[in-house]
């Protein structure tokens, strides 16, 4: 849960992802721009193998040991390339970070915590921000994760945009996650194969955390999970486009990188790059492989109608329905575990009415959910506020204690 890094992109990262459809909505142009995708990591390990499509989503690729860190004493560090799966269904090679406690014990808690990458670049990764010098990257609160190793646990760290950077695609980073744990389990140094299992993540990620919630029982219908903690989760792409308007932002910049990872992820359906005009080209080629401060410096003061080629707006419905697809209220399936969900009743970036409609769907099917409201008007101090009883929530449920609901 990244909480303190970026502070101020944080909080500015949902609105980024709404707006982003807005630049959709323009009506479609003939051109021949189409995705622009990252540069490929430069270090061999992360290449899919030639072979990937007679894997099975989970199946380990190769593992790496990491060199060890110093703000995490006694713990030992394991890179975990995987097979997952994209959105369309294509098998695709990904990546993930497993803590381990130098002296674990075989079969302790594996949490998965799925951090917010803000970034469409290869250097924007979980797996390497951990060891970037770059004081515009590094994972300030990291040593914070000590707390919960000092428990004997493991942390598995996806990168879970994938290998595309596809920033913006939820449902693409709760299949991430699943086929993370999957690999982590079937790494025999690791000592998880038969551990209790959580996820968790805040606005971002809690939005790979919810919907691996939600796809578990489908998707990866052989876990065992024993609960998934989620925070401040933008649940509906849609009804935040609807409240957002098509003025410039400061933050300009994230709504066009989030555009920008819709169409790698779904270039037939959402043409991101087919709308642009020569200002929007020129900024989307600097946000190609850009993180988070500098895709803010590339989009500053700029607005959806000063990067559109024409300012007549209409529905696009295919562009409307990857939107849709990526909005977890609208997904009709819903976990097969206990979920703590927290967020703000008052917060400004998300829309409150999705999420509490979601818990209710999911209590109803028969869900046990425990929610808890952080009634402070800023996204990010509900954050911080909510993290001592999701830990605490996570502690019981990865180590047994009867499961506890507070549905109506």
């Amino acid at each position: 849960m990244r909480i303190r890094l970026h502070g101020r992109a944080h909080r500015i990262r949902l609105r980024a992802t709404v707006l982003t459809v807005a630049v959709l909505a323009v009506t479609p142009a003939v051109s021949a721009a189409g995705p622009v995708y990252p540069i490929a990591d430069p270090d061999p390990f992360y290449a899919a193998p030639t072979d990937i499509g007679n894997h099975q989503p989970g199946d380990v690729l190769a593992v790496r040991p990491m060199p060890a860190l110093a703000e995490f004493p006694d713990t030992d560090i394991t890179l975990v390339e995987f097979r997952s799966t994209n959105s369309t269904g294509r098998p695709i090679a990904a990546t993930t970070t497993v803590l381990s406690p130098r002296n674990r014990r075989a079969d302790a808690p594996l949490l998965s915590l799925q951090q917010i990458i803000n970034g469409l670049g290869a250097q924007c990764a979980v797996s390497r921000v951990l060891y970037t010098n770059d004081p515009n990257l590094m994972v300030r609160e990291a040593p914070a994760w000590n707390v919960v190793l000092q428990r004997g646990w493991s942390l598995a760290l996806p990168d879970h945009l994938g290998p595309h950077f596809a920033y913006g695609a939820a449902k693409l980073g709760g299949q991430i996650t699943l086929d993370g744990i999957r690999a982590a389990q079937r790494v025999p140094d690791l000592k998880v194969q038969h551990s209790p299992v959580a996820m968790a993540g805040y606005s971002g990620g809690g939005m790979a955390t919810a919907w691996a919630a939600a796809l578990a029982p489908t998707y990866a219908p052989e876990l065992h999970l024993a609960g998934a903690a989620m925070g401040g989760v933008p649940m509906n792409l849609v009804s935040m486009l609807e409240g957002m308007g098509l003025g410039s932002h400061p933050a300009f910049g994230l709504a066009m990188a989030a555009g920008l990872g819709l169409e790698r992820e779904y270039p037939e359906r959402f043409p991101l790059s087919s709308q642009l005009n020569d200002r929007g080209l020129a900024i989307r080629d600097k946000l190609a492989n850009s993180c988070t401060n500098d895709i803010l410096a590339a989009g500053a003061g700029v607005g959806a109608m000063d990067v559109a080629k024409t300012t007549v707006m209409t529905q696009d419905p295919q562009a409307r329905a990857v939107v849709e697809e990526n909005s977890l209220q609208l997904y009709s399936g819903v976990p097969n575990m206990p979920v703590f969900e927290w967020h703000s009743p008052i917060d400004g970036l998300i829309p409150i009415d999705a999420v509490v409609d979601t818990m209710h769907r999911y209590c109803a099917a028969g869900v046990p959910v425990w929610s808890e409201q952080e009634p402070v008007p800023d996204h990010l101090t509900a954050a911080v506020l909510g993290l001592p009883a999701a830990l605490s929530w996570l502690d019981a449920r990865l180590n047994g204690a009867p499961v506890v609901s507070n549905c109506a």
